[in-house]
């Protein structure tokens, strides 16, 4: 049984929750995020927030806990714990409410919370993360949990869709600051030369992304199976974990003037360990012969140098690309080697890859 402490973080005070709370709860509950992705009621209610009272109750009485974030007096969040099991392992859920995120509120309560956890036995604290909730995985993150898989379909958003869950862990004696992001976000959200904009593929750039992937002039380029639309939406449904996680970088290419989609650039097969990283892109047709890739690519890379510790920046393309091979030389590439007949091609050939590599300025 988890003692009703209340714990002490910094400006926050994380206490058991009380009928004064009621409102606060509703206002931190009937939002769209919230609700979106802890399948909340909408609209949330007063009723709601006496169930969820109620519901608390019973958690500690079963073993477990609820705490209620308060910052200054005022309630802004809650974290919630299942009852340790024989193994001494608990499953913890956070919420702050609007107007208390982007200011670290959760990222201090859930380590506080898991260290005091570890302090009552606790050896085990899980997360389980919707792949489309990047801020909650962020804050898991900086609170020094480590990834663990992907429970696929694990939980159902508000919408009905299916959506898998990223699971995290953090052990006791670990610590509970998480390492820098080894890509960290655009500052502003995009980088842009005011020719081009490169801004995080999402699931609005999907059916422009799978109608360019489908053209021929891409498609004979392109490596796997061809993609439904479906497959598409999929894929920038993970794109703000894939970045999060430190694993790639996938970007639409925007005309800065019109904003519209015009090409889909990615920095991937990061390495840390060795500082290396690849970049891919495709152009739809009718952008092409304007430069717009090696203005991209040359955004991308500049970025790569002047905000993370790569050393090397690669690029693969097939020796008979020749307007990629362009793109790369103006962007800075120089040609390194080739591979022979690596890639696989329609007729059951193979062709060559020509690769080039971009090094970090000295």
């Amino acid at each position: 049984m988890l003692p009703r402490d209340v714990i002490a973080a910094g400006p926050l005070v994380l206490r058991p929750p009380v009928e004064a709370d009621a409102e606060a709860i509703v206002t931190a509950c009937d939002d769209p995020v919230a609700a979106g992705w802890l399948a909340l009621p909408s609209p949330y209610t007063p009723d709601d927030a006496r169930a969820h009272l109620a519901t608390a109750e019973a958690r500690w009485r079963a073993g477990g806990a609820e705490y209620a974030i308060t910052e200054g007096g005022v309630r802004v969040g809650s974290v919630g714990v299942t009852p340790p099991d024989r193994w001494g392992a608990v499953s913890m859920g956070y919420l702050v409410a609007p107007g208390a995120r982007r200011r670290g509120v959760a990222t201090t309560a859930a380590r506080a919370v898991t260290q005091w956890l570890f302090d009552q036995g606790v050896h085990r604290v899980e997360l389980q993360v919707a792949v489309e909730n990047v801020a909650s995985l962020l804050v898991a993150y900086r609170a020094g949990f480590h990834e663990e898989g992907r429970r696929r379909e694990a939980k159902v958003a508000r919408d009905g869709r299916r959506v898998d869950a990223i699971v995290l862990s953090r052990l006791a004696g670990e610590p509970g600051e998480g390492a820098p992001p080894y890509l960290p976000p655009f500052e502003g959200g995009e980088l842009t030369d005011g020719v081009v904009r490169l801004t995080p593929l999402a699931v609005s750039d999907a059916a422009d992304y799978h109608t360019m992937m489908a053209d021929p002039s891409v498609a004979v380029y392109r490596l796997g199976p061809r993609t439904t639309l479906e497959d598409d939406e999929r894929r920038c449904r993970n794109t703000g974990y894939w970045w999060a996680s430190g694993q790639r970088v996938e970007l639409a290419i925007r005309d800065a003037g019109s904003d519209v989609f015009t090409g889909h650039l990615q920095l991937m097969q990061v390495v840390p360990a060795l500082g290396q990283a690849m970049v891919g892109y495709s152009l739809r047709p009718e952008f092409r012969g304007k430069g717009l890739m090696t203005r991209a690519v040359r955004l991308l890379v500049d970025w790569a140098f002047a905000r993370t510790t790569l050393h090397r920046i690669v690029a693969g393309t097939d020796a008979t690309n020749t307007a990629s091979h362009a793109v790369l030389h103006r962007a800075g590439f120089v040609r390194e080697c080739v591979h022979r007949e690596l890639f696989p091609t329609a007729d059951g050939s193979r062709s060559d890859d020509m690769q080039w590599v971009r090094l970090r300025p000295r």
